[in-house]
């Protein structure tokens, strides 16, 4: 699904991979669950593109639906990761940076918990270069990373000021056109950490926003949650 030019929703999978085509290459943000891969692949390949092209992963966070395709990614092709401190240390052993909160048990929860049991088949991962708040990546025009703890500890997203694009992984989810808070408390780190991320997002001015679960939302001035 393209949503402005050079910048593509890869459809059907959980949790949303964003990849973004540059002149040096290609950029996926997220790699959703176990065995996506294939499906990122031939999205690649039916943009023009080969499996070669991609030279960035950037994981928002390590929750197994965020990072489940990403050893067998990286393996076929070559490109380099990325990640906070926090969130690449939990890469690295293949489990998620915190676990889930039992009073806020739910659905969501309850489908974390699933997720969990997969823990053990997700490869661990190497993460190599450690992104940090502020810092401007060659992507997208200067792709900005923005610290967004709450939902994990070591949350990140990301920011295009040139277009407007919030790449926000699970600091945020989208609900038809509108634009929700961090994931359900059960699966949420901290949940005061979560409002202020929120609040630091809707100060960007971001005019897109792409969640990590939940549809893009084209028009998002004056729709990040209060």
């Amino acid at each position: 699904m393209k949503i402005v030019e050079n910048v593509y929703l890869v459809p059907n999978i959980v949790a949303n991979p964003f990849i973004v085509t540059d002149m040096d290459g290609l950029t996926i943000i997220d790699v959703g669950v176990l065995f996506s891969e294939r499906k990122i692949l031939a999205y690649i390949a039916n943009l023009g593109n080969t499996h070669h092209d991609l030279k960035r992963i950037i994981l928002t966070h390590s929750d197994t639906d965020h990072v489940g395709s990403l050893a067998a990614l990286q393996k076929a092709t070559g490109a380099r990761t990325y990640a906070s401190r926090i969130e690449a240390d939990a890469i690295a052993v293949g489990k998620p940076s915190r676990k889930p909160n039992p009073p806020g048990y739910s659905f969501r929860c309850s489908l974390f918990g699933l997720l969990g049991r997969f823990v053990k088949l997700v490869k661990p991962v190497q993460v190599d270069e450690i992104l940090t708040d502020g810092q401007t990546l060659p992507v997208l025009g200067g792709l900005q990373v923005v610290e967004t703890p709450g939902h994990t500890p070591g949350h990140i997203s990301l920011f295009s000021p040139s277009t407007g694009i919030l790449f926000c992984g699970d600091s945020m989810s989208t609900d038809g056109n509108s634009i929700q808070g961090s994931m359900h408390p059960g699966v949420t780190w901290d949940q005061a950490k979560a409002k202020e991320s929120i609040d630091r997002q809707a100060a960007l001015g971001a005019k897109i926003v792409c969640s990590g679960h939940g549809p893009v939302v084209m028009d998002a001035i004056g729709k990040f949650p209060v």
